[in-house]
Parts: C-alpha cells; structure tokens; sequence
C-alpha cells in the first residue's frame, strides 16, 4: 500500500474519523456510500452548526 495512504489513514484515526486501526489494512477497499454521507453530515454540523436562539 502507497505511503501516502498510510499517512492519511493515521490522521483519521488520531482524528477521530476512523476509530478502529484494523481499517488501516483495508483503505483499498470500496467505501459504501452512507459512510460517506454520514461523514459529509458530520463535517457540515461541525463548519456550519444549527443555530440557538440565546434570548
């Protein structure tokens, strides 16, 4: 497996992202679709999170 990819799988995982290392041995593998989506939401909660009234 390329470096590169190592490398990347690692910041998923000290990131939180990936949270078993056995997926380290498998980042060829295809991913299904609602991993990606869930990722996607996860990531547009955190750039844009809902708003809260404070009044």
């Amino acid at each position: 497996m390329e470096t590169w990819k190592m490398e990347l799988g690692k910041k998923a995982l000290e990131s939180g992202i990936m949270k078993d290392p056995q997926w380290l041995d498998r980042l060829d593998e295809p991913m299904p679709l609602w991993v990606l989506l869930e990722i996607a939401f996860q990531l547009m909660e955190k750039l844009d999170p809902p708003t809260v009234s404070y009044d």
